[in-house]
């Protein structure tokens, strides 16, 4: 009979105490928190200061910041639309047509969480900041147009506006924002990844 004793099973089970869990990504992660905010308050600044100044148009770039925040923070669906849902709400303190950003806002985060899904890589580059904040800033557009309208036939005392002067608005944002979440996407990614080395 082998009375020694084993130290292998018991050197595993004092191991076992001090393997860290899996960090919680989301909104359950106070640091992704910190993070969300940071940007959300960037993009405040950005929309007060409107940096990009081109006649007939107002760039959201608070549009851009939730979608940069997304991407890097990784929430559910239901999360995503809390954050839409704090982004329309933030908007309602600059000149626009009230609580209509709510939605738009919602949708758009939205739309951002689900193109997260969706593989768009091409060989080493990726796609998601382009693409995914381009479409996601059209979605917002759309429906707050649809949302507008709606309003409007409902009989709310709101300005009707022509589709198609919302049209170059709503492309030209997109496309600012792509421009800026990709800018920002890499050195960020790269910066959050050294944190947590």
């Amino acid at each position: 009979m082998n009375n020694t004793p084993n130290t292998q099973n018991a050197g595993a089970a004092s191991v076992k105490r001090f393997v860290p869990q899996t960090q919680r990504g989301g909104l359950q992660n106070i640091r992704n928190l910190i993070l969300l905010g940071v940007l959300l308050a960037a993009g405040i600044v950005l929309k007060a200061v409107n940096p990009i100044n081109v006649p007939g148009m107002k760039p959201n770039f608070v549009i851009a910041m939730y979608c940069l925040s997304i991407m890097l923070i990784k929430p559910t669906l239901i999360e995503g639309l809390i954050i839409g849902v704090l982004a329309g709400v933030i908007c309602q303190f600059f000149p626009g047509t009230p609580y209509i950003n709510i939605v738009s806002e919602a949708i758009g985060a939205a739309a951002m969480v689900l193109l997260m899904r969706v593989p768009m890589r091409f060989k080493k580059f990726d796609l998601h900041p382009t693409v995914a904040t381009f479409i996601s800033t059209l979605c917002s557009g759309f429906s707050f147009i649809a949302a507008l309208n709606v309003i409007l036939f409902a009989g709310a005392d709101v300005t009707a506006v022509a589709f198609t002067a919302f049209l170059p608005i709503i492309f030209g944002t997109a496309a600012i924002n792509a421009i800026i979440v990709q800018a920002l996407a890499v050195p960020l990614e790269l910066a959050l990844n050294a944190r947590k080395g």
